[in-house]
């Protein structure tokens, strides 16, 4: 496993963390999930 520290606009992080407690529950390590979904999807699409 790698961590990546990046920066991104707080309205977005705020809908972020929203999203990943209503779709994960809030535990501890569903903002990775999430974020880990995200980028997997954003490969499949760009091909």
């Amino acid at each position: 496993m790698v961590r990546i520290d990046v920066v991104i606009n707080d309205e977005i992080a705020k809908e972020l963390r929203i999203k990943s407690i209503r779709k994960f529950g809030g535990k501890k390590g569903d903002l990775s999930k999430a974020v880990e979904e995200a980028i997997r999807k954003w490969i499949k699409e760009e091909g």
